[in-house]
């Protein structure tokens, strides 16, 4: 039975904005209604709604998101209180050590990063508020799974698309999960080229006031400034001092 206090209409016009990713920008009606579920008449009225407010682009067969799209999307992130408070302390961290900081958050099987301090571009891809990365193979990602009980972080491990992004991502569950489980034991994960080629990065778990994992913040270098094996040595106790003082701050 349907709840008499939700709009069924705008639950739909959600539905299709969401089923446009990275892998499908361009999407006809009967793509829409076959990603959602919904019959085509409806699909088509949906689409055409967005294009009308100017949400979408239609050239007569297919349907892209236009930029407007990300008001509904960056408002919110600026708005949230943890992003406001972050934001001066990548800044900073970012001056210190000479290298772009980012903070995110853990949505489904993947990160979704709310702030962002860049020095330079280490990624072929622009990250930005609102960009989502795999949570498997990223240095926060694996942080935040180490936030989770054992069982939930495997599921989500399990759930996520481990197609490989690169020669050196892991792909097998059981070695993703030992890399989670070090992470819970070390404090920190250091992911070296999995997301990108020439990418390296680290990350350590932000905590609230009552010690619950909140976000994960982490620098990426680039590989031919430092091994992965000297990452922590370079970045974890920078790292772990804005961890520190966020610790007194965040609820």
């Amino acid at each position: 039975m349907a709840n008499k206090n939700t709009i069924g209409s705008l639950a739909k016009g959600l539905r299709v904005i969401e089923a446009f990713t990275a892998d499908h920008p361009r999407m006809s009606i009967s793509d829409i209604s076959a990603a959602t579920g919904l019959d085509r008449a409806t699909a088509r009225r949906c689409l055409l709604t967005l294009h009308d407010l100017g949400y979408a682009d239609y050239d007569g067969k297919f349907f892209t998101l236009t930029a407007r799209v990300l008001r509904l999307g960056m408002g919110a992130l600026a708005a949230m209180p943890l992003a406001q408070m972050v934001q001066p302390w990548l800044d900073q961290l970012s001056e210190r050590i000479g290298q772009s900081t980012s903070v995110s958050i853990l949505d489904g099987t993947e990160i979704v990063y709310l702030a962002r301090a860049a020095q330079r571009r280490v990624m072929s891809i622009g990250l930005m508020p609102g960009s989502r990365l795999p949570a498997h193979c990223t240095s926060m990602g694996r942080v935040l799974l180490a936030a989770l009980p054992a069982d939930r972080a495997r599921g989500v491990v399990e759930a996520s698309d481990l197609t490989p992004r690169t020669p050196h991502s892991l792909t097998d569950p059981a070695e993703i999960m030992a890399r989670v489980d070090a992470a819970r034991r070390d404090g920190y994960a250091v992911i070296d080229q999995e997301v990108e080629l020439g990418l390296r990065s680290i990350a350590v778990p932000l905590f609230s006031a009552q010690g619950r994992v909140v976000a994960a913040i982490n620098t990426g270098v680039a590989a031919v400034q430092a091994a992965a094996a000297d990452l922590a040595g370079l970045y974890l106790d920078p790292l772990l001092k804005v961890q520190d003082g966020l610790r007194r701050v965040l609820r």
